[in-house]
């Protein structure tokens, strides 16, 4: 079944004013530790303002794909641009992985040979860097995360300030032990969180992309509700996809028996249907053709 969210009462101009402002907060703190990062030469500072140059990106892509999502349908775009928002979380979902696999050769690089790196600056920047990181991330997760675009954006933020935590860790035990590998060892386990956040994001957009079932779906329990509705007695060309974050839609042939046709109570059973779909699975976006069991005989496509 799909489930409500909170988050889905949330208007997208109040999504729109909390990702502007936490791409502001991102920007301005950017600037400030690439010049930190350079200057301590540290990685993980490093790693940490390119990703948050990601950051910055993803949460100027998913405004970009919200506002090509709110076009009214026309012409031959008869959803609209809704899955403009599904690109751009796929889109992040790949920068997160490629982000990743450059910051893990340079950290391996770094761990068998690790050069100088000065502690100090890495702990001061970190720890302003977690505090931007948490007020970003609390202004992303105010707006619609039901919307695979606004969770793209906010699991860029999210894996940036997990960064953060662990080059304020590896500062910490570079000051107390000398130990510089401290700073290669965070930035790999910051590229697992990346790894994972990505791989998360590709598989929900690529789910969707590829007109998969709804991961909320059974498609057999779908069919067997269908079959449970009065005077239906088959479902084929049965098919379940997500327009978009928070849009499933479903099409099928409903077989229904004779007399439906004969006796005019066909669009009842059409109403009950649908409202099965409604309150079971939530799918409120659904088309549907009634047939006589003599049709099966025309249609060679059966699905």
């Amino acid at each position: 079944m799909i489930m409500g969210h909170d988050h889905e009462h949330i208007s997208p101009a109040a999504d729109r004013r909390y990702l502007i402002a936490a791409m502001a907060l991102l920007g301005v703190f950017l600037i400030g530790e690439v010049t930190v990062a350079i200057l301590a030469d540290s990685l993980a500072l490093l790693a940490d303002a390119g990703h948050m140059l990601t950051d910055v990106g993803a949460i100027a892509a998913a405004l970009w794909a919200m506002r090509l999502a709110a076009r009214p349908a026309h012409g031959q775009w008869t959803y609209g641009w809704k899955r403009a928002e599904i690109l751009s979380a796929a889109l992040n979902g790949i920068t997160l992985l490629v982000f990743a696999a450059v910051v893990g050769v340079e950290a391996i690089r770094r761990l068998i040979d690790p050069p100088d790196a000065e502690g100090w600056p890495m702990f001061v920047v970190a720890l302003v860097g977690c505090g931007v990181n948490i007020l970003a991330a609390a202004l992303m997760a105010r707006a619609n995360r039901t919307s695979l675009n606004v969770e793209g954006a906010y699991q860029h933020v999210l894996s940036d300030l997990y960064g953060f935590i662990g080059t304020l860790v590896a500062a910490i035990v570079i000051l107390l032990t000398g130990w510089t590998r401290a700073d290669p060892v965070a930035s790999l386990v910051v590229v697992a969180l990346m790894t994972y956040a990505g791989v998360c994001l590709l598989r929900d957009s690529g789910r969707i992309l590829l007109e998969g079932a709804p991961a909320e779906v059974d498609v057999e329990d779908l069919r067997r509700h269908l079959l449970g509705v009065d005077h239906v007695v088959e479902v084929h060309d049965l098919h379940a996809w997500t327009v978009t974050s928070g849009l499933p839609a479903v099409s099928a042939h409903l077989t229904l028996l004779p007399e439906c046709f004969l006796d005019g109570s066909a669009p009842k059973v059409l109403d009950r249907v649908q409202a099965c779909l409604a309150g079971h699975f939530d799918v409120e976006h659904s088309t549907f053709q009634l047939e006589p069991e003599t049709h099966l005989a025309h249609e060679p496509g059966m699905h």
